[in-house]
């Protein structure tokens, strides 16, 4: 028989660590975040070179602009971000390409222009579609579970996972963009799924258990899903630090905040949102 873990005795530990958690994270939030032209506007130009070409002479060559320059590994292809507050145009790019390489051809495949509105349009939009999404896992869980409590724990685990990876991001001054709030919106539905999983078993057990305490129930719940939870995020973690390595500039910080949101998620269906349901019902 399976040797049960008391995981609601250790779930106080678990909030202060969590509390501690979200103060870093509120905390780096507040000091700013690195926002990304998608939401604070600018341009954008995709570079496709003849020859291959390497990233640190393509950022020595636009010092002067500081721009953000992601790599397509092995297609001789660059992106550059540049900021609102720099007055670029599409000649000015071509006429410095030609200047700092004559011997490798260049060619601009795409230049945009974001602006400040479109900009502040973007932001408004994430923040609705994180909220819609929100709204909607509290819905779905609590007609599942017939209890507002079950989708109530699980959304206050989600913003908690949120809004740690965000915090993270922040602190590292990895820079947010469309992309990131869609890894952000990723790690919401992974991991209302890790708790659904988690509530599936609690309600079963729940169901069965006569004079068995509850906390012995939810301990006996989340011990027998914990192999399942952990080697899904094992096996999905795996796959997006091959994504890190393997993927190129481009996709790191999208990588990356699925790599934190899992490991975030994975404690917090069970340290977060299992104790939340449990200490609601004991009252």
């Amino acid at each position: 028989m399976r040797k049960e873990i008391n995981f609601i005795g250790m779930s106080k530990g678990a909030f202060a660590l969590s509390a501690l958690l979200v103060l870093f994270a509120a905390a780096s939030l507040i000091r700013g975040v690195n926002w990304g032209i998608d939401f604070t506007g600018g341009t954008v130009a995709q570079i496709k070179f003849e020859q291959l070409s390497d990233i640190a002479s393509l950022r020595q060559a636009f010092s002067a602009h500081s721009p953000v320059i992601q790599e397509f590994p092995g297609a001789k292809t660059f992106i550059l971000k540049f900021s609102q507050s720099e007055e670029i145009t599409n000649a000015s790019i071509a006429e410095k390409l030609k200047a700092e390489y004559p011997d490798n051809p260049s060619e601009i495949e795409r230049f945009e222009m974001v602006g400040p509105v479109v900009g502040e349009f973007l932001k408004q939009a994430a923040i609705y579609a994180f909220g819609g999404a929100l709204l909607g896992i509290i819905l779905y869980v609590a007609l599942r579970f017939r209890g507002s409590i079950w989708g109530l724990a699980a959304v206050i685990a989600i913003i908690h996972d949120v809004i740690i990876t965000f915090g993270i991001l922040a602190a590292l001054g990895i820079s947010v963009d469309l992309i990131v709030v869609t890894s952000l919106l990723f790690i919401a539905g992974y991991s209302v799924n890790d708790t659904i999983v988690i509530y599936d078993r609690l309600r079963e057990n729940l169901r069965k258990a006569q004079r068995q305490k509850t906390s012995s129930v939810f301990n006996s719940s989340i011990t027998q899903t914990l192999s399942r939870t952990l080697i899904t995020s094992l096996t999905t973690a795996v796959v997006v630090v091959a994504l890190f390595i393997f993927g190129g500039e481009i996709i790191h910080s999208f990588s990356l905040s699925l790599l934190i949101g899992i490991i975030v998620g994975t404690y917090s269906s069970i340290f977060v949102a299992s104790p939340l349901v449990y200490y609601k019902l004991e009252k």
